[in-house]
């Protein structure tokens, strides 16, 4: 059996991050958990992104305090998900997309990942002072929502994301 850890990104990891970026590109599939990986080809310029979200000095304008995670493969290294803590949530954060945000690497999926990465976040988020978290999947997304769920998921309600055009259901964590 595959063993993994959760771990902040450092220099050591690009060349990971790069190959997990292009897995989702070739897939046309979503970013989710990923800060901007989407926008940023190369992965130092991400790296030093997502590293500003750490500071309150740093933070860009309309984001929150965030960090980042990978959960890596032990035995090779891989970079098999993605997930951001955020630290509290903004207008648009606590309508949509809430405190947590992941994704599992297309050839990753269907083993646990996303359910073992949120599972070993939730003593994070207990630590910096939560009490519930929100998170949020697509309304068609029956892996994420078996995800939250596994993690003790209540759902709250389904919102219309109207700039992705998207029907988001919202769940709420007690730690």
């Amino acid at each position: 059996m595959e063993s993994w850890k959760l771990v902040r990104p450092t220099e050591e990891h690009l060349e990971e991050v790069r190959a997990y970026r292009q897995a989702f590109l070739d897939a046309g599939d979503s970013m989710d958990g990923a800060g901007p990986l989407r926008r940023c080809e190369d992965p130092a310029e991400w790296l030093r992104r997502v590293r500003s979200y750490e500071d309150p000095a740093t933070v860009p304008e309309g984001l929150v305090l965030a960090t980042q995670y990978l959960c890596v493969r032990e035995e090779d290294g891989a970079v098999l998900g993605m997930l951001q803590l955020r630290h509290y949530l903004n207008e648009y954060l606590e309508k949509y997309a809430g405190h947590i945000g992941y994704s599992v690497r297309p050839d990753a999926r269907r083993r646990g990942v996303a359910k073992w990465m949120l599972h070993e976040v939730l003593p994070i988020c207990r630590a910096l002072g939560l009490k519930k978290v929100m998170i949020s999947c697509s309304k068609d997304n029956e892996g994420s929502r078996r995800t939250i769920l596994a993690n003790g998921g209540v759902y709250e309600n389904t919102v219309y994301e109207p700039d992705d055009g998207e029907w988001l259901e919202r769940y709420w964590i007690t730690l």
